[in-house]
């Protein structure tokens, strides 16, 4: 019977990359009975070809493999901007390795061999993570999307102006606010105040491009 982990919420995808075989069918069957089917790969080259990487889901990365090695792949991945979630394992004690990883977003580091109830619960928070990251980043590039206008109106929306407030600040009449407002809700794609405001933290990070 398998097992479910506790924070077992968000399932998604988990893949393995690592070059030894017996690891490989030693995780995979270890992490089946908490209920998480692996996808395994045997090179960083191959994972980065065939996964799609702008979607949510986790991935543990062996830290030395032939070719791209762990943190090569990382890196690609932040290249990417990809919402993965990212656990390392590594066969070495390598304190500097493991501090390079959490710096660059890592979301777990393990040492072989790793305890199955341990590594099933940072899967589970992984894809969690994951999740919120991926509706992050995708929002994220909705907002990008706004003109300067429509984002000042956005600032002025959240900051609680009406209409004819709005209207009066920027010197234009109303139903220009109107349709300015209508329009950077549909490129939202919200369809009410409350799921404007959820967005409004991620207006600061508006990209400067």
């Amino acid at each position: 019977m398998k097992r479910t982990s506790v924070d077992q919420l968000n399932q998604g995808p988990v893949y393995l990359v690592d070059d030894d075989e017996a690891i490989i069918d030693a995780i995979s069957f270890l992490m089946d009975s908490y209920g998480y089917p692996i996808i395994t790969f045997n090179s960083g080259e191959q994972f980065l070809e065939k996964v799609d990487l702008s979607q949510p889901g986790c991935v543990i990365l062996d830290a030395r493999m032939p070719g791209l090695a762990g943190p090569q792949v990382q890196q690609l991945l932040c290249q990417a901007k990809s919402p993965l979630a990212i656990i390392f394992l590594t066969g070495h004690g390598d304190v500097p390795m493991a501090v390079d990883a959490f710096k660059n977003g890592a979301f777990d580091f393990f040492q072989k061999p790793v305890q199955g109830s341990v590594l099933s619960q940072s899967i589970a928070k992984g894809l969690a993570y994951s999740e919120r990251q991926h509706w992050k980043l995708k929002h994220q590039a909705l907002i990008n999307t706004l003109s300067e206008r429509e984002a000042q109106i956005f600032q002025l929306i959240i900051a609680g102006n009406t209409n004819k407030q709005m209207a009066n600040e920027l010197c234009v009449a109303i139903r220009t606010i109107e349709v300015h407002r209508a329009k950077l809700m549909t490129k939202l794609g919200v369809s009410n105040l409350a799921e404007l405001v959820k967005l409004a933290p991620l207006l600061a990070d508006k990209s400067e491009s």
